[in-house]
């Protein structure tokens, strides 16, 4: 199974831009970009932090995408 991210809808759907974002949580810009295309899973850490972040739960921000034939 892979981690989804629905982390740059939520973003754009905040008005919140990559380097605002990369800046307010003290990471790069390539990784914001990296995290919203999920070829990077954050740390719990950061992914805690995000949560913070954007105040929402867990469920919007991440969900395991189901494997094919289950």
């Amino acid at each position: 199974m892979k981690v989804i991210n629905h982390i740059k809808e939520i973003r754009q759907k905040q008005g919140i831009t990559q380097v605002k974002m990369a800046e307010d949580l003290q990471i790069t810009r390539q990784t914001v970009n990296a995290i919203e295309k999920n070829k990077y899973n954050p740390s719990l850490e950061l992914a805690l932090k995000l949560i913070q972040y954007f105040d929402v739960p867990i469920e919007e921000l991440f969900y395991l995408e189901k494997s094919k034939g289950k």
